[in-house]
Protein backbone atom coordinates (compact mmCIF):
# COMPACT_ATOMS: atom_id res chain seq x y z
CA UNK A 1 0.00 0.00 0.00
CA UNK A 2 1.51 3.31 -0.87
CA UNK A 3 1.43 5.16 2.77
CA UNK A 4 3.96 8.29 1.57
CA UNK A 5 2.11 10.90 3.88
CA UNK A 6 2.52 8.48 6.95
CA UNK A 7 4.89 8.21 9.61
CA UNK A 8 7.27 5.00 9.28
CA UNK A 9 6.81 3.86 12.81
CA UNK A 10 3.04 4.61 12.60
CA UNK A 11 2.43 2.11 9.41
CA UNK A 12 2.29 -1.04 11.37
CA UNK A 13 -1.22 0.37 13.43
CA UNK A 14 -2.95 0.85 9.61
CA UNK A 15 -4.20 -2.12 7.49
CA UNK A 16 -5.84 -2.23 4.44
CA UNK A 17 -8.33 -4.91 5.14
CA UNK A 18 -7.73 -8.05 2.34
CA UNK A 19 -9.67 -10.73 1.29
CA UNK A 20 -9.95 -12.78 4.48
CA UNK A 21 -8.73 -11.61 7.70
CA UNK A 22 -4.79 -11.38 8.21
CA UNK A 23 -4.43 -12.30 12.00
CA UNK A 24 -1.86 -10.89 13.58
CA UNK A 25 -0.47 -8.06 10.75
CA UNK A 26 -1.83 -5.25 12.69
CA UNK A 27 -0.07 -3.21 16.03
CA UNK A 28 -2.43 -1.80 18.66
CA UNK A 29 -2.68 -1.58 22.67
CA UNK A 30 0.47 0.87 22.59
CA UNK A 31 1.79 3.99 23.46
CA UNK A 32 1.13 6.71 20.44
CA UNK A 33 4.04 7.24 18.63
CA UNK A 34 5.80 10.51 19.42
CA UNK A 35 5.58 13.18 16.75
CA UNK A 36 2.23 11.86 15.63
CA UNK A 37 -0.06 14.34 17.15
CA UNK A 38 -2.16 11.76 18.70
CA UNK A 39 -6.17 12.06 19.11
CA UNK A 40 -5.66 10.49 22.54
CA UNK A 41 -6.04 11.76 25.93
CA UNK A 42 -3.26 11.46 29.22
CA UNK A 43 -3.97 8.97 32.40
CA UNK A 44 -5.58 11.79 33.98
CA UNK A 45 -8.34 12.29 31.24
CA UNK A 46 -8.98 8.49 31.31
CA UNK A 47 -9.41 8.30 34.90
CA UNK A 48 -11.60 11.64 35.55
CA UNK A 49 -14.25 10.53 32.39
CA UNK A 50 -15.00 7.23 34.27
CA UNK A 51 -15.05 8.65 37.86
CA UNK A 52 -16.90 11.70 36.97
CA UNK A 53 -20.96 10.75 36.45
CA UNK A 54 -20.59 9.45 40.16
CA UNK A 55 -23.03 12.40 40.92
CA UNK A 56 -22.36 12.48 44.37
CA UNK A 57 -18.04 12.31 44.43
CA UNK A 58 -16.13 15.19 45.15
CA UNK A 59 -12.92 15.68 42.54
CA UNK A 60 -10.22 17.32 43.93
CA UNK A 61 -7.25 17.80 41.05
CA UNK A 62 -3.69 18.05 43.06
CA UNK A 63 -1.96 20.05 40.52
CA UNK A 64 -1.71 22.74 38.64
CA UNK A 65 -4.95 24.58 37.43
CA UNK A 66 -4.65 23.22 33.99
CA UNK A 67 -5.41 19.83 35.02
CA UNK A 68 -8.62 21.15 36.52
CA UNK A 69 -9.90 23.15 33.28
CA UNK A 70 -10.58 19.27 32.19
CA UNK A 71 -12.93 18.81 34.39
CA UNK A 72 -16.86 20.50 34.46
CA UNK A 73 -19.61 18.92 32.10
CA UNK A 74 -16.89 16.77 30.09
CA UNK A 75 -19.13 14.02 30.03
CA UNK A 76 -23.29 14.73 28.59
CA UNK A 77 -23.82 12.69 31.96
CA UNK A 78 -27.60 13.35 33.21
CA UNK A 79 -27.93 12.75 37.12
CA UNK A 80 -31.34 11.64 39.01
CA UNK A 81 -29.96 13.23 41.93
CA UNK A 82 -27.65 15.40 42.88
CA UNK A 83 -25.13 17.06 40.72
CA UNK A 84 -21.97 17.67 42.47
CA UNK A 85 -20.11 15.76 40.24
CA UNK A 86 -20.21 18.66 38.19
CA UNK A 87 -18.37 21.16 40.42
CA UNK A 88 -14.36 20.15 40.83
CA UNK A 89 -11.31 21.61 42.90
CA UNK A 90 -7.84 22.40 42.36
CA UNK A 91 -4.84 22.29 44.77
CA UNK A 92 -4.09 24.60 42.37
CA UNK A 93 0.00 24.07 42.76
CA UNK A 94 2.36 27.04 41.97
CA UNK A 95 6.30 27.00 42.03
CA UNK A 96 6.88 26.98 45.74
CA UNK A 97 4.28 23.87 46.73
CA UNK A 98 6.82 22.15 43.65
CA UNK A 99 9.65 22.82 45.35
CA UNK A 100 8.70 22.43 49.11
CA UNK A 101 5.65 20.01 48.41
CA UNK A 102 2.14 20.27 47.55
CA UNK A 103 0.73 17.90 50.54
CA UNK A 104 0.13 20.66 53.03
CA UNK A 105 -2.20 22.41 50.02
CA UNK A 106 -3.83 19.01 49.25
CA UNK A 107 -4.91 18.39 53.17
CA UNK A 108 -6.28 21.85 53.65
CA UNK A 109 -8.06 21.04 50.18
CA UNK A 110 -9.75 17.88 51.45
CA UNK A 111 -9.93 19.82 54.85
CA UNK A 112 -12.16 22.52 53.73
CA UNK A 113 -14.87 20.38 52.13
CA UNK A 114 -14.85 17.50 54.80
CA UNK A 115 -16.19 20.41 56.61
CA UNK A 116 -18.05 22.62 54.73
CA UNK A 117 -20.08 19.57 52.86
CA UNK A 118 -19.68 16.50 55.19
CA UNK A 119 -19.56 13.81 51.65
CA UNK A 120 -19.28 10.21 51.78
CA UNK A 121 -16.65 10.37 48.89
CA UNK A 122 -13.93 12.05 47.43
CA UNK A 123 -11.64 11.24 44.73
CA UNK A 124 -7.91 12.63 44.63
CA UNK A 125 -5.82 12.64 41.57
CA UNK A 126 -2.03 12.87 41.70
CA UNK A 127 -1.50 14.35 38.16
CA UNK A 128 1.78 14.74 36.17
CA UNK A 129 3.75 17.22 38.50
CA UNK A 130 2.65 15.11 41.65
CA UNK A 131 4.21 12.54 39.93
CA UNK A 132 7.57 14.17 39.87
CA UNK A 133 7.66 16.06 43.24
CA UNK A 134 6.73 12.79 45.20
CA UNK A 135 3.54 13.96 47.42
CA UNK A 136 2.75 11.27 49.29
CA UNK A 137 -0.97 11.51 48.38
CA UNK A 138 -1.57 7.75 49.99
CA UNK A 139 -0.93 9.12 53.16
CA UNK A 140 -3.05 12.16 53.24
CA UNK A 141 -6.03 10.59 51.97
CA UNK A 142 -5.82 7.62 54.77
CA UNK A 143 -5.24 10.12 57.18
CA UNK A 144 -7.73 12.44 56.23
CA UNK A 145 -10.18 9.70 55.67
CA UNK A 146 -9.88 8.70 59.11
CA UNK A 147 -10.21 12.16 60.73
CA UNK A 148 -13.32 12.59 59.03
CA UNK A 149 -14.88 9.13 58.49
CA UNK A 150 -15.73 9.41 54.92
CA UNK A 151 -13.43 7.67 51.79
CA UNK A 152 -10.83 10.05 50.38
CA UNK A 153 -9.77 7.78 47.58
CA UNK A 154 -6.26 8.67 45.90
CA UNK A 155 -6.54 8.49 41.62
CA UNK A 156 -3.11 7.60 40.67
CA UNK A 157 -2.87 9.72 37.03
CA UNK A 158 0.53 11.06 36.47
CA UNK A 159 -0.17 11.79 32.56
CA UNK A 160 2.88 10.79 31.38
CA UNK A 161 2.68 7.25 32.87
CA UNK A 162 0.61 6.14 30.08
CA UNK A 163 -2.32 7.21 27.89
CA UNK A 164 -6.25 7.14 28.15
CA UNK A 165 -6.43 3.48 29.06
CA UNK A 166 -4.01 3.66 31.86
CA UNK A 167 -6.23 6.28 33.25
CA UNK A 168 -9.26 3.93 32.62
CA UNK A 169 -7.57 1.04 34.76
CA UNK A 170 -6.88 3.75 37.49
CA UNK A 171 -9.88 4.75 38.29
CA UNK A 172 -11.36 0.82 38.06
CA UNK A 173 -8.45 0.70 40.78
CA UNK A 174 -10.30 3.28 42.62
CA UNK A 175 -13.39 1.99 42.51
CA UNK A 176 -12.28 -1.19 43.35
CA UNK A 177 -11.05 0.32 46.53
CA UNK A 178 -14.43 1.42 47.33
CA UNK A 179 -16.48 -0.98 46.78
CA UNK A 180 -14.31 -3.76 48.06
CA UNK A 181 -14.91 -2.75 51.71
CA UNK A 182 -18.55 -3.89 51.34
CA UNK A 183 -20.19 -7.04 51.29
CA UNK A 184 -24.02 -6.60 51.15
CA UNK A 185 -26.46 -9.86 50.44
CA UNK A 186 -26.68 -11.19 47.21
CA UNK A 187 -29.56 -10.01 45.62
CA UNK A 188 -31.25 -10.63 41.38
CA UNK A 189 -29.70 -8.25 39.28
CA UNK A 190 -27.13 -7.34 37.06
CA UNK A 191 -24.21 -4.33 37.49
CA UNK A 192 -24.06 -2.46 34.24
CA UNK A 193 -20.60 -1.55 33.40
CA UNK A 194 -19.08 1.00 31.32
CA UNK A 195 -21.84 3.10 30.74
CA UNK A 196 -22.00 6.86 31.79
CA UNK A 197 -25.88 7.96 31.08
CA UNK A 198 -24.60 10.11 28.22
CA UNK A 199 -28.10 12.18 27.62
CA UNK A 200 -29.81 9.58 29.67
CA UNK A 201 -29.06 6.28 27.83
CA UNK A 202 -28.47 4.48 31.24
CA UNK A 203 -32.08 5.12 31.69
CA UNK A 204 -33.09 3.59 28.18
CA UNK A 205 -31.13 0.77 29.09
CA UNK A 206 -32.23 0.37 32.65
CA UNK A 207 -36.08 0.65 30.90
CA UNK A 208 -35.02 -2.41 28.18
CA UNK A 209 -34.06 -4.29 31.33
CA UNK A 210 -37.11 -3.52 33.63
CA UNK A 211 -39.52 -4.81 30.82
CA UNK A 212 -37.62 -7.89 30.81
CA UNK A 213 -38.20 -8.57 34.31
CA UNK A 214 -34.44 -7.83 35.14
CA UNK A 215 -33.48 -5.62 38.19
CA UNK A 216 -30.27 -3.31 38.02
CA UNK A 217 -28.70 -3.16 41.08
CA UNK A 218 -25.67 -0.68 40.43
CA UNK A 219 -24.25 1.38 37.52
CA UNK A 220 -20.41 2.25 36.25
CA UNK A 221 -20.80 5.15 36.33
CA UNK A 222 -23.70 6.41 34.98
CA UNK A 223 -25.76 8.02 37.24
CA UNK A 224 -24.63 6.43 40.53
CA UNK A 225 -23.65 7.17 44.21
CA UNK A 226 -21.57 6.39 46.78
CA UNK A 227 -24.62 4.11 48.24
CA UNK A 228 -25.50 2.35 45.01
CA UNK A 229 -21.93 1.45 44.13
CA UNK A 230 -21.81 -0.26 47.65
CA UNK A 231 -24.25 -2.50 47.22
CA UNK A 232 -22.61 -3.89 43.64
CA UNK A 233 -20.90 -6.88 44.75
CA UNK A 234 -24.08 -8.33 45.60
CA UNK A 235 -25.09 -8.78 41.89
CA UNK A 236 -25.43 -12.08 39.88
CA UNK A 237 -23.60 -10.46 36.37
CA UNK A 238 -22.12 -7.92 35.49
CA UNK A 239 -22.85 -6.64 31.73
CA UNK A 240 -19.95 -4.41 30.14
CA UNK A 241 -21.03 -1.87 27.78
CA UNK A 242 -17.55 -0.16 26.77
CA UNK A 243 -15.15 -2.98 27.31
CA UNK A 244 -12.25 -0.25 26.70
CA UNK A 245 -12.96 1.52 30.18
CA UNK A 246 -14.19 -1.22 32.57
CA UNK A 247 -13.11 -4.88 31.26
CA UNK A 248 -10.30 -4.16 33.67
CA UNK A 249 -13.43 -4.05 36.95
CA UNK A 250 -15.12 -6.67 35.19
CA UNK A 251 -12.16 -8.90 35.75
CA UNK A 252 -11.31 -7.40 38.91
CA UNK A 253 -15.11 -7.97 40.14
CA UNK A 254 -15.16 -11.86 38.68
CA UNK A 255 -11.78 -12.80 40.57
CA UNK A 256 -12.34 -11.21 43.64
CA UNK A 257 -16.37 -10.83 44.31
CA UNK A 258 -17.29 -13.94 41.85
CA UNK A 259 -19.63 -11.78 39.71
CA UNK A 260 -19.17 -13.43 36.50
CA UNK A 261 -19.63 -10.90 33.14
CA UNK A 262 -20.52 -10.37 29.50
CA UNK A 263 -19.84 -8.11 26.93
CA UNK A 264 -22.53 -6.31 25.69
CA UNK A 265 -23.31 -3.24 23.13
CA UNK A 266 -26.78 -1.74 23.13
CA UNK A 267 -26.03 0.63 20.11
CA UNK A 268 -28.00 -0.35 16.55
CA UNK A 269 -31.27 -2.86 16.39
CA UNK A 270 -28.79 -6.24 16.32
CA UNK A 271 -26.53 -5.35 18.85
CA UNK A 272 -29.67 -4.18 21.13
CA UNK A 273 -31.42 -6.58 20.66
CA UNK A 274 -28.91 -9.51 20.58
CA UNK A 275 -27.80 -7.87 24.06
CA UNK A 276 -31.00 -8.44 26.18
CA UNK A 277 -31.28 -11.73 24.81
CA UNK A 278 -27.89 -12.42 26.03
CA UNK A 279 -28.26 -10.86 29.42
CA UNK A 280 -31.22 -13.29 30.48
CA UNK A 281 -29.31 -16.90 29.05
CA UNK A 282 -26.21 -15.48 31.04
CA UNK A 283 -28.94 -15.43 34.39
CA UNK A 284 -30.85 -18.48 33.10
CA UNK A 285 -33.63 -16.64 33.80
CA UNK A 286 -36.19 -17.89 30.70
CA UNK A 287 -39.23 -16.08 31.44
CA UNK A 288 -36.94 -12.76 30.95
CA UNK A 289 -35.73 -14.48 27.72
CA UNK A 290 -39.28 -14.82 26.53
CA UNK A 291 -39.93 -11.18 27.22
CA UNK A 292 -36.41 -10.13 25.79
CA UNK A 293 -37.67 -12.23 22.91
CA UNK A 294 -41.14 -10.52 22.72
CA UNK A 295 -39.54 -6.76 22.81
CA UNK A 296 -37.11 -6.78 20.72
CA UNK A 297 -39.00 -8.70 18.05
CA UNK A 298 -41.74 -5.91 18.17
CA UNK A 299 -39.11 -3.15 18.07
CA UNK A 300 -37.09 -4.98 15.41
CA UNK A 301 -40.09 -4.41 13.48
CA UNK A 302 -41.33 -1.04 13.79
CA UNK A 303 -37.63 -0.15 13.47
CA UNK A 304 -37.30 -1.93 9.88
CA UNK A 305 -39.99 0.01 8.59
CA UNK A 306 -38.78 3.28 9.47
CA UNK A 307 -35.08 2.73 8.24
CA UNK A 308 -36.82 1.49 4.85
CA UNK A 309 -38.24 5.43 4.63
CA UNK A 310 -34.43 6.47 4.88
CA UNK A 311 -32.27 4.18 2.95
CA UNK A 312 -33.04 4.99 -0.62
CA UNK A 313 -31.53 8.79 0.67
CA UNK A 314 -28.58 6.68 2.43
CA UNK A 315 -27.77 3.74 0.22
CA UNK A 316 -24.38 3.63 -1.46
CA UNK A 317 -22.99 6.28 1.01
CA UNK A 318 -19.63 5.78 2.86
CA UNK A 319 -18.99 6.38 6.20
CA UNK A 320 -15.44 6.81 7.89
CA UNK A 321 -15.53 5.78 11.75
CA UNK A 322 -12.86 7.25 14.17
CA UNK A 323 -14.16 6.92 18.09
CA UNK A 324 -12.76 5.85 21.41
CA UNK A 325 -13.35 2.52 21.86
CA UNK A 326 -14.01 -1.22 19.99
CA UNK A 327 -17.30 -1.59 20.72
CA UNK A 328 -18.58 1.29 19.29
CA UNK A 329 -16.88 1.08 16.27
CA UNK A 330 -18.02 -2.58 15.49
CA UNK A 331 -21.66 -1.43 16.42
CA UNK A 332 -21.63 1.80 14.07
CA UNK A 333 -20.12 -0.76 11.11
CA UNK A 334 -23.38 -2.90 11.65
CA UNK A 335 -25.70 0.63 11.89
CA UNK A 336 -23.88 1.43 8.57
CA UNK A 337 -24.89 -1.40 6.87
CA UNK A 338 -28.45 -1.87 8.10
CA UNK A 339 -28.88 2.00 6.68
CA UNK A 340 -27.26 0.55 3.35
CA UNK A 341 -23.75 2.47 3.90
CA UNK A 342 -20.31 1.13 3.63
CA UNK A 343 -17.61 1.42 6.12
CA UNK A 344 -14.31 2.60 4.38
CA UNK A 345 -12.25 3.31 6.95
CA UNK A 346 -12.14 3.11 10.66
CA UNK A 347 -10.25 3.60 13.84
CA UNK A 348 -10.41 3.61 17.42
CA UNK A 349 -8.46 5.38 20.30
CA UNK A 350 -8.25 2.26 22.53
CA UNK A 351 -8.87 -0.93 20.82
CA UNK A 352 -7.62 -4.47 21.38
CA UNK A 353 -6.69 -6.96 19.76
CA UNK A 354 -9.44 -8.84 19.28
CA UNK A 355 -11.62 -5.82 18.58
CA UNK A 356 -9.65 -4.95 15.53
CA UNK A 357 -10.10 -9.17 14.48
CA UNK A 358 -13.83 -8.11 14.58
CA UNK A 359 -13.61 -5.38 12.68
CA UNK A 360 -11.69 -6.56 9.87
CA UNK A 361 -14.14 -9.97 9.66
CA UNK A 362 -16.98 -7.32 9.04
CA UNK A 363 -15.80 -4.51 6.78
CA UNK A 364 -15.13 -4.79 3.14
CA UNK A 365 -12.01 -5.27 0.72
CA UNK A 366 -9.62 -2.97 0.65
CA UNK A 367 -11.24 -0.99 3.76
CA UNK A 368 -8.77 1.20 6.37
CA UNK A 369 -8.27 0.13 9.97
CA UNK A 370 -6.50 2.39 12.06
CA UNK A 371 -5.23 2.35 15.76
CA UNK A 372 -4.81 5.84 17.16
CA UNK A 373 -4.75 7.84 14.34
CA UNK A 374 -3.88 11.63 14.29
CA UNK A 375 -5.57 14.32 12.09
CA UNK A 376 -3.39 13.58 9.07
CA UNK A 377 -4.03 10.24 8.52
CA UNK A 378 -7.68 10.74 9.36
CA UNK A 379 -7.43 12.88 6.41
CA UNK A 380 -5.63 11.01 4.06
CA UNK A 381 -7.58 8.05 4.34
CA UNK A 382 -10.82 9.70 4.30
CA UNK A 383 -10.05 11.53 0.96
CA UNK A 384 -8.29 8.54 -0.71
CA UNK A 385 -11.60 6.56 0.26
CA UNK A 386 -14.38 8.71 -0.94
CA UNK A 387 -15.86 9.42 2.66
CA UNK A 388 -19.23 11.11 2.80
CA UNK A 389 -19.63 11.43 6.45
CA UNK A 390 -16.78 11.22 9.42
CA UNK A 391 -18.88 10.03 12.97
CA UNK A 392 -16.36 11.18 15.71
CA UNK A 393 -15.66 13.19 18.66
CA UNK A 394 -15.55 17.13 18.69
CA UNK A 395 -11.49 16.97 17.94
CA UNK A 396 -12.69 15.56 14.92
CA UNK A 397 -15.38 18.18 13.77
CA UNK A 398 -13.23 20.70 12.20
CA UNK A 399 -11.24 18.32 10.01
CA UNK A 400 -14.46 16.77 8.30
CA UNK A 401 -15.93 20.43 7.86
CA UNK A 402 -12.79 21.71 6.70
CA UNK A 403 -12.96 18.55 3.70
CA UNK A 404 -16.41 19.31 2.70
CA UNK A 405 -17.58 16.06 4.80
CA UNK A 406 -20.48 15.66 6.54
CA UNK A 407 -19.87 14.79 10.64
CA UNK A 408 -21.61 13.06 13.28
CA UNK A 409 -20.69 13.46 17.12
CA UNK A 410 -20.97 10.03 18.57
CA UNK A 411 -18.51 11.26 21.60
CA UNK A 412 -19.07 11.75 25.19
CA UNK A 413 -20.27 15.53 25.12
CA UNK A 414 -23.46 15.01 23.12
CA UNK A 415 -26.68 15.73 24.55
CA UNK A 416 -28.88 13.56 22.72
CA UNK A 417 -28.98 9.61 23.54
CA UNK A 418 -27.78 6.97 20.30
CA UNK A 419 -28.10 4.08 22.15
CA UNK A 420 -30.91 1.27 22.18
CA UNK A 421 -33.56 0.96 19.68
CA UNK A 422 -34.78 4.95 21.04
CA UNK A 423 -31.16 5.57 19.73
CA UNK A 424 -31.86 4.06 16.02
CA UNK A 425 -34.17 6.66 15.44
CA UNK A 426 -31.65 9.68 16.48
CA UNK A 427 -28.84 8.50 14.65
CA UNK A 428 -30.44 7.86 11.55
CA UNK A 429 -32.23 10.88 11.21
CA UNK A 430 -28.85 12.78 11.85
CA UNK A 431 -27.31 10.72 9.69
CA UNK A 432 -29.61 11.19 6.74
CA UNK A 433 -29.66 15.35 7.39
CA UNK A 434 -25.78 15.76 7.71
CA UNK A 435 -25.22 13.30 4.24
CA UNK A 436 -27.95 14.65 2.42
CA UNK A 437 -27.36 18.20 3.64
CA UNK A 438 -27.54 20.40 0.26
CA UNK A 439 -24.67 22.68 1.73
CA UNK A 440 -22.18 19.90 0.82
CA UNK A 441 -22.74 20.41 -2.92
CA UNK A 442 -21.63 23.82 -2.84
CA UNK A 443 -18.45 23.87 -0.43
CA UNK A 444 -17.40 20.69 -2.61
CA UNK A 445 -18.03 22.61 -5.99
CA UNK A 446 -15.15 25.28 -4.18
CA UNK A 447 -12.83 22.57 -3.19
Amino acid sequence: MENASVLDERKEFILYKQDGCSGNEMKCDANSVSGAVSQRACVYCGARVVLNPITDAFHIVHGPIGCASYTWDIRGSLSSGDDLYRNSFSTDLREPDIIFGGEKRLTAAIEEIAEKYQPKLIFVYATCIVGVIGDDVNAVCKAMSEKYNMRVIPVKSPGFSGNKSVGYKMACNAIMELISKHEPAKRKGVNILGDFNLAGEMWIIKDYLNKTGIPVVSTFTGDSCHDSLIKSSGAELNIVQCAGSSAYLADRMEEEMGIPYIKVSFFGIEDTASSLIRIAEALKDEEAKQKAIEFTSAETGKLQQFLAKYRKNLQGKKAAIYVGGGFKAISLIRQFHSMGMETVVVGTQTGKKDDYEIIESLVNKDTVILDDANPAELEKFMKEKGADILVGGVKERPLAYKLGIAFCDHNHERKHPLCGFDGVVNFTEEINRSVNNPVWRYINAEL
